[in-house]
């Protein structure tokens, strides 16, 4: 049934030529600050981002993983894991005339999950961060990130201040430069975003212990790999931020789909992301079992 469910779905979004994009980069580089250039670039329609669904300068459904105070339901908030959140937003997307829509996550594990849960086909297009921003744009915005905590949406801030304006930082405009003007058409575009600054990314407002940085590994592996359990966590706290040693069992006969490195990876993306956890270095030692 589920997949008779997935090919109608196909087929729907088929025949009123959708097409999805995704942007995907680690947590900080910018893709928040960029989205709307990109799809300014792509002629895009809608954009998901952290949770929210967004047209222009308006949220017309969801809710941001930047107002939740935990990394838990953070990261459930910005893969759409609660059926309601789900609905809104599946609901509203289905109400709104549009050809193309950007999906925007840390992984393409991520957007792929997203797509899915949205009832949407998987990307066709797939765009990086690298592709996008220089490596010292990149830098630049991973030292924000991490020295400030700050994040950005990409909407203008009184669209934020409505429903959350505790977490408001600050407010910047972005110029688009046009490369082909015309006496039509004299000024160039700018959007407006807004920096905030979640409860849960002020890092060094208190120290996260071993045992809740396990039970937050623990939830990220499990949206990675049901198969692979968290053991334990250990941290040393260095000036940099954390550097974890991450104690895994595995099934004896379990192939993991992924590389060592991409795994430290992951852990350390999702960690940063949703948790506001500035993750210095990640080991992990694996643990077999029958």
């Amino acid at each position: 049934m589920e997949t008779m469910n997935r090919i109608f779905r196909y087929a729907f979004w088929k025949l009123k030529r959708t097409k999805v994009y995704a942007l995907v980069g680690k947590s900080g580089t910018g893709k928040s600050f960029r989205s709307k250039l990109v799809a300014q670039k792509y002629g895009i329609d809608l954009i998901i981002d952290d949770g929210l669904l967004i047209r222009g300068d308006r949220i017309l459904a969801g809710k941001s993983a930047k107002r939740e105070e935990n990394v838990l339901s953070a990261v459930r908030t910005a893969v759409f894991d609660d059926a309601e959140h789900q609905k809104q937003v599946i609901d509203a997307i289905q109400k709104e005339k549009f050809h193309k829509i950007l999906l925007i996550g840390t992984s393409e594990k991520m957007v792929y999950k997203i797509a899915s849960r949205l009832n949407l086909p998987q990307p066709e297009k797939l765009l990086r961060i690298e592709d996008i921003a220089t490596k010292e744009e990149i830098e630049t915005a991973m030292r924000i990130r991490y020295t400030e905590g700050k994040h950005v949406i990409p909407v203008p801030s009184i669209e934020i201040t409505r429903n959350y304006p505790q977490i408001v930082y600050d407010t910047m405009r972005v110029f688009f430069k046009k490369k082909h003007r015309t006496p039509f058409k004299k000024r160039d575009m700018s959007f407006e975003k807004t920096i905030v600054r979640p409860e849960f990314s002020k890092y060094g407002k208190a120290t996260v212990s071993e045992a809740a940085l396990t039970q937050m590994v623990a939830h990220c592996l499990d949206e990675f790999d049901s198969q692979i359990k968290v053991k334990r966590v250990q941290v040393v706290i260095k000036s940099e931020g954390y550097a974890l040693t991450v104690k895994l069992r595995v099934p004896l006969q379990h192939h993991i789909a992924t590389t060592l490195s991409e795994l430290q990876e992951y852990i350390a993306d999702s960690l940063e992301k949703y948790g506001g956890i500035f993750v210095a270095s990640v080991n992990i030692e694996i643990e077999e079992w029958a």
